[in-house]
């Protein structure tokens, strides 16, 4: 792959997928991606680093302000907040520790004072259009405040209000426990610990008008040491009074649901309007239910392989905002087993489960079965609105809606994914996936979602997905793997900018930036560009560039399907001519110096392709026919080997003319039909001149000359009369009339003394020699003018466009 010295070279054969590109002795094909290390990054420019504080850590909470354009950051005692352009330009900070009273009180608890006695910034939400609002550990001691912003980035304000507020609830005490908020409407959704010992978790809704709500406290079956992972507002229709909060977290089983204490991965959901019961569940959640996130592969013996640890959630939104699509990264649990997996939802199959039974624990053995007894109406879970049932607030729900929502707030039935498996895997690896961010790309032809894959390694991976015959049946092409850090170290946060084109990541180092295309790195020509299928690039005629939907450009090749670039790029065809016992060079040279070439011959009236006999010389250049025969006519196939694939360069289709054809319209020629015949030294030059007339660069023409002129001399060394060096090249004194350039001719008398100083001089060097073959190249062409058809229109055609290449200039 030809890659600058800026550009990632570690290009590694990863996925089998189209034949355009065959080894020679693979059947199958090759998709490629690439790797590319910290260090190659920085070089090529792709990747801008904020290295952290030497006091700061744990830059894990991130807010994308596409507005200001500014990315916010919360960090181990300190909030920042970075251009969306260039992290490492114009970056602000506001330094809020914890109070020495708060870490002594921390210290003093058994905790450890560098690394958890400190304010970690867990909470970043908007709360108004100025104005920000933000939660930390504070060494064990929650605490919240508003963070000013202004109201546009002009008004280039950044301070932090110096009234704070209790966090319990909002943000949790040890900065290791998982937490997830959410601030809509003024009213803050977290997903916390809400005690010192982290024993009491909890769902709240803190904030706002109403007092503050949660769920029902030291009871597994609503909750079993959850660890939260994210917080979304999805619309359920056109009112918003059914609009429900979906939680996602992961949780150790419910007693009897699983042998042992295994954790499984979790969706609840609640109402945005719930505001507690009247008698029972007073100041807690009435619709809160929860269902399993299944994402497991099938196995042998019908034993699925679980992923259940949820690592990360992504919605990528859709034209109807109550059906967006659900993207959740899982790895095992397992100790021994240790994989990774992507998982796609959609909304409906969710509802679907909703609706569905209920869990519940009967028979002999005090099992989880589906209850099949009489649901109260309204059905609980629904939203108290005019649109389901008519009620206008949970109050007003009837006590044994209460009561069965109390008993049972799990369902029966899992959630299981799109197509019913992972759209990716990864097992056998030495990273798992962490983080994920999902970008949808308009291309050539259609739509594609490109996932952006942080790991516990500090790589990222830009994965597209492809659908084969439905969106159900998806295909995952790996195009990048990018290491970000300057360590390994776990991706804790990712945020994508589409407006900018660039994803920022984080980590307990520090923050990255990187752009979503980077469309270099897959070399310069069209077939490598179309076999990347990157949907953020395209080949518009010259090189690999970003695709824009709306440029209107006939060039653009881009097939993000199938990848297929024997469909997008053409391969140069090219006719070539050689006289029978002559010798013939065929030219074809490989972009990479990295890349091998390789050669196959298709003869005439033969689909086949053959493999070349010992006589045809090989070289970097090209290959050398020493001596033309009727059985080399065919189309010579030039294919670039490198990394495991062949790419196909140039066909050259070689015609043979006959030698007595020849001779009939070139009589007394030498070497040519029944004229004087010549020595074997004036055959062979004549071989090596003839296989010049169809070089395309005068460079080639004396590489050749170079190795020519060599084996001459060490051949024979002819002298001149006068001494002055090697004869001739045709090994006469008195070259072809028909060979002269019209500057030489007999007519120009005067010029015959220039002549035979050129010749004696320039052969003594190859250098000389080949600038002597240059204007014997003229000479030639001006020879076959006064010929007759048809053989000098045959000539003539093809060696007219590559003198024109040569002599132009």
């Amino acid at each position: 792959m030809p890659l600058t010295p800026t550009h990632c070279p570690n290009l590694l054969t990863f996925i089998l997928l189209s034949d355009f590109y065959t080894h020679p002795s693979l059947t199958n094909s090759v998709h490629l991606f690439y790797f590319c290390s910290f260090p190659e990054m920085l070089e090529s420019s792709n990747l801008v680093t904020f290295n952290g504080l030497a006091n700061s850590s744990s830059y894990d909470t991130f807010l994308l302000d596409e507005e200001r354009g500014r990315l916010l950051v919360g960090a181990e005692d300190h909030i920042f907040s970075f251009d969306l352009v260039n992290i490492n330009r114009d970056h602000k900070q506001i330094a809020w520790p914890a109070t020495p009273s708060k870490r002594d009180e921390c210290k003093w608890a058994g905790k450890d004072l560098g690394k958890e006695c400190s304010n970690f910034i867990r909470v970043l939400q908007p709360y108004n259009q100025t104005h920000l609002y933000i939660c930390g550990t504070g060494a064990f001691h929650p605490i919240c405040a508003y963070l000013e912003m202004g109201k546009r980035a002009e008004d280039n304000i950044f301070r932090l209000a110096q009234h704070f507020e209790n966090g319990r609830g909002k943000s949790p005490y040890d900065p290791k426990m998982l937490s997830a908020s959410l601030l809509i409407d003024g009213e803050l959704y977290s997903g916390t610990s809400a005690d010192f010992m982290g024993r009491d978790f909890a769902i709240f809704r803190t904030l706002g008008d109403h007092h503050p709500i949660r769920t029902e406290q030291h009871d597994s079956r609503w909750l079993n040491d959850p660890r939260f992972i994210g917080v979304h507002l999805i619309p359920e229709s056109d009112n918003p009074e059914d609009d429900k909060i979906f939680l996602f977290f992961k949780e150790n089983a419910m007693d009897g649901e699983h042998t042992g204490k295994a954790t499984i991965a979790r969706i609840g959901q609640l109402c945005k309007n719930d505001n507690g019961g009247h008698r029972s569940l007073v100041n807690k959640w009435t619709t809160f239910l929860k269902a399993r996130l299944m994402c497991s592969v099938p196995g042998v013996n019908g034993i699925d392989t679980h992923f259940d640890e949820l690592q990360d959630v992504f919605l990528m939104s859709a034209k109807d905002p109550k059906n967006p699509l659900i993207y959740a990264v899982f790895t095992t649990s397992s100790n021994i087993f240790k994989g990774s997996a992507v998982c796609m939802y959609n909304m409906a199959d969710i509802r679907r489960v909703f609706l569905g039974p209920y869990a519940h624990r009967d028979g002999p053995n005090y099992q989880w079965v589906p209850f099949q007894g009489r649901v109260p109406y309204p059905r609980p879970g629904t939203c108290p609105s005019k649109t389901f049932g008519g009620f206008d607030s949970t109050k007003d729900l009837p006590d044994d809606v209460i009561t069965f929502a109390r008993g049972h707030p799990a369902m029966y039935n899992p959630v299981h994914p799109i197509g019913g498996h992972p759209i990716m895997v990864r097992t056998d690896v030495d990273y798992q996936f962490s983080q994920l961010v999902v970008d949808r790309v308009e291309a050539e032809d259609g739509q594609y979602d490109v996932m952006f894959i942080g790991t516990d390694m500090g790589t990222v991976l830009k994965v597209v997905t492809i659908p084969r015959e439905s969106w159900h049946d998806l295909e995952e092409v790996v195009l990048e793997e990018m290491t970000v850090f300057r360590e390994p170290t776990p991706i804790t946060a990712m945020e994508l900018s589409t407006k900018q084109q660039q994803l920022y990541l984080g980590s307990a180092l520090g923050v990255s930036q990187m752009s979503l295309h980077r469309c270099e790195v897959y070399g310069k020509a069209c077939a490598e560009c179309c076999l990347a299928r990157d949907p953020y690039c395209a080949w518009d005629g010259t090189e690999c560039s970003r695709y824009f939907p709306t440029a209107k450009r006939r060039t653009r090749r881009q097939d993000i399907r199938n990848g297929d670039p024997l469909s997008q790029c053409s391969v140069e065809d090219r006719s070539v001519f050689g006289v029978e016992n002559s010798s013939m060079f065929l030219e074809c040279s490989p972009k990479s110096q990295r890349a091998l070439i390789y050669w196959q011959l298709q003869r005439p009236n033969d689909d086949r392709k053959h493999e070349l006999d010992d006589r045809v010389l090989r070289t970097d250049q090209g290959l050398l026919i020493r001596s033309l025969t009727q059985s080399d006519v065919g189309i010579y196939h030039c294919q670039a080997v490198e990394h495991g694939f062949i790419q196909p360069l140039l066909r050259l289709n070689l015609q043979v003319i006959p030698t007595q054809r020849l001779g009939d319209i070139l009589p007394g020629f030498p070497g040519i039909g029944g004229g004087v015949g010549p020595s074997a030294k004036h055959r062979l030059w004549y071989r090596d001149f003839l296989s010049l007339l169809d070089h395309p660069d005068l460079n080639s023409v004396e590489e050749f000359c170079d190795r020519v002129w060599k084996k001459e001399r060490k051949q024979k060394r002819v002298k001149t009369p006068n001494g002055n060096g090697q004869g001739k090249p045709d090994g006469t004194n008195n070259p072809n009339p028909l060979l002269r350039p019209k500057a030489l001719a007999p007519t120009a008398q005067k010029q015959k003394p220039v002549k035979r100083t050129m010749i004696e001089r320039g052969l003594k060097n190859w250098n000389a020699y080949c600038k002597c073959v240059r204007i014997w190249l003229v000479a030639w062409d001006t020879a076959l003018q006064p010929l007759k058809p048809p053989v000098h229109k045959l000539l003539k055609k093809d060696w007219d466009k590559q003198f024109s290449e040569v002599f132009i200039q």
